[in-house]
Parts: structure tokens; C-alpha cells; sequence
């Protein structure tokens, strides 16, 4: 069965990145398209909504997200560790067949031509900001929210809710050398004012 998605109003899309997950770094050019991972994503400003992420010079995204000026960043689980893991050590350059060997499979959102993974916590979908500069020099890429999905299951009114549903659905943190953590325990400040 289907995950049961839906969409996220854009006021509150960047909140599908603000905890810092690793992410899913996907984009399409000319019938090609290609899935990276990426450490270094956040939220950059509310109206509109907009992301920051490191794309490395040598890597084929950053190619397919120059060339369209559109990619989707996407949310995996822990549950993806394993596709998380290939799809951030395999080259699109060497092997023509990377999204296939590293299990990837995609999903379309009426609207919008770009490669969705299926089975991820949360998908955004961005028109790049061109900054030509901060591209060359810092290979820092700015995104507009354009559109925006969750998994219901675990992200619904406008918050996550990991503690309440499967493991295998929490948001993966990469460290270094293939060692990861997925989100731990949620933790609240509450107003203890009289």
C-alpha cells in the first residue's frame, strides 16, 4: 500500500528541513535524470520560501540543477539508509545505471517534471535562484519553494511527528565515513510562566 501523501502549505514547508536531516538531492534535464545525497541543506527565508545546498562541482546533479533550474530536495527515512548511502557514493558519471543499482525508484507530483524518490518522509520541490557567484565559489545553490508533499504518517499539520509512528520512518543525520543517526527522542520547552 501507498503512503498516504500530502501537500504542505508553503508558509510551513521549511520546516520539512529545519531539524537538519540529510537529504535527497534529485533533478532532470533532456530525459536524464539523477538522484545525490547531500549533508549540507537548510531553510533560508519564509516568503517565499526558499533552501540553501551544497552541490559539489563534480557531481551530475549539480549539472541536471543548472541546466533546468529546477530540482527537489527530498526528506529520506531510516528505512533508506541503504539507498541514502549508494546514492552519496555512486557517480552517475561511472555508472549509467546508479539509480537502478542503488534501488531508487520515482514518483511523479501533478504539475511538476522532476524525479520524486518514493518513500521518502517529505518532498520539496524548487526553481533555482540563480546566483552565479555563491555557485562557482561556495557551490552554494539557492532554491525556491515551489511545491511541497509529506508522508502523513510521520509530518502532518504543519509538524513531525517521529514519536508517535515507525522507526523506520525517522529522518536520517549523516556524520562522516557512512555512519548516520536517525532523529532521537523529541524534547519540548514548555512555558512555565504563571
Amino acid at each position: 500500500m501507498p503512503a498516504p501523501i500530502a501537500p504542505v502549505d508553503l508558509s510551513k514547508s521549511y520546516r520539512l528541513i529545519n531539524h537538519g536531516p540529510t537529504v535527497l538531492v534529485s533533478a532532470r534535464h533532456d530525459g536524464v535524470d539523477n538522484v545525490m545525497a547531500a549533508a549540507w541543506c537548510c531553510a533560508l527565508d519564509f516568503a517565499p520560501p526558499k533552501l540553501t545546498v551544497v552541490l559539489d562541482k563534480a557531481t551530475a546533479t549539480r549539472a541536471l540543477v543548472e541546466q533546468s533550474g529546477l530540482f527537489v530536495i527530498q526528506v529520506p527515512t531510516a528505512a533508506q539508509l541503504r539507498l541514502t548511502h549508494e546514492v552519496g557514493t555512486r557517480s552517475l558519471t561511472s555508472d549509467a545505471h546508479k539509480l537502478a543499482d542503488s534501488g531508487v525508484a520515482l514518483l511523479d507530483f501533478a504539475g511538476f517534471d522532476l524525479p520524486f524518490v518514493e518513500g521518502c518522509a517529505g518532498w520539496l520541490a524548487c526553481r533555482l535562484i540563480p546566483e552565479p557567484h555563491n555557485q562557482q565559489a561556495y557551490d552554494l545553490f539557492i532554491g525556491e519553494i515551489v511545491g511541497a508533499w509529506s508522508d502523513t504518517r510521520v509530518f502532518r499539520d504543519g509538524h513531525w511527528h517521529f514519536e508517535d509512528t515507525d522507526p523506520a520512518l525517522r529522518s536520517l543525520h549523516y556524520v562522516a565515513g557512512g555512519h548516520f543517526y536517525a532523529i532521537g527522542e523529541a524534547l519540548e520547552v514548555r512555558d512555565e510562566s504563571p
